[in-house]
């Protein structure tokens, strides 16, 4: 008669290899955008008056109004992360539902920004882009590049965190098992730091 001796299987969770693939792949979002930073500031040491003149067409207190909610989101997110940590899973998932609408709020005022700019002409390609200097079509070009890629950044970071509202509603992420928020946390704040970067080159321009 044979006996058969079984052992639980154990999961294995590489979290510290996980949290370094966040990090390697935010390093490659913070090359991206620091080579458009660099471009930035090759044309705009070219162009400096038609650069100065073009932040002056953009809305200043709409890109104010959108670092202030990232900065908020940020906050919201991170207190999301410590409040799950301690156990308090319905104030994390205030604070994430918080992080999505403050997302989707910045998205509503870049619509509302990019739309009114779109009425007056000040598009790429655009009659009127047309018969400005060259100076001035590169700076809108940069604008709607940057400011359109980071849009796309925070739809999916908006997504990211939407995933992980679902996560933590199914106890897919615990108290103990808080690694995918985390990540999806720092990505959340990369979006927020390059936005930081993003008002002074266009809306305060000077």
């Amino acid at each position: 008669m044979s006996t058969s001796s079984s052992t639980p299987s154990l999961v294995h969770k590489d979290y510290e290899g996980g949290k370094l693939g966040m990090w390697l792949f935010l390093f490659t979002e913070i090359l991206l955008f620091g080579g458009l930073f660099i471009l930035y500031s090759a044309y705009r040491a070219r162009y400096p008056l038609e650069f100065h003149e073009g932040g002056q067409h953009l809305n200043a207190v709409i890109g104010i109004a959108n670092t202030l909610i990232l900065l908020t989101s940020s906050l919201t997110v991170a207190i999301s992360l410590t409040a799950l940590q301690k156990g308090e899973r319905r104030r994390s998932l205030l604070c994430l539902a918080a992080t999505i609408v403050l997302g989707l709020g910045f998205l509503v005022n870049k619509y509302i920004e990019w739309s009114g700019e779109i009425s007056h002409g000040l598009y790429p390609n655009s009659p009127l882009m047309a018969q400005r200097p060259q100076g001035d079509q590169i700076f809108f070009g940069l604008y709607y590049t940057m400011t359109g890629l980071h849009g796309l950044h925070v739809i999916a970071g908006i997504i990211a965190l939407s995933v992980m509202l679902g996560f933590v509603l199914r106890h897919k992420v615990t108290r103990t098992d808080f690694n995918k928020l985390e990540n999806a946390g720092l990505y959340w704040h990369l979006v927020d730091v390059i936005w930081i970067f993003l008002l002074p080159l266009f809306y305060l321009a000077a």
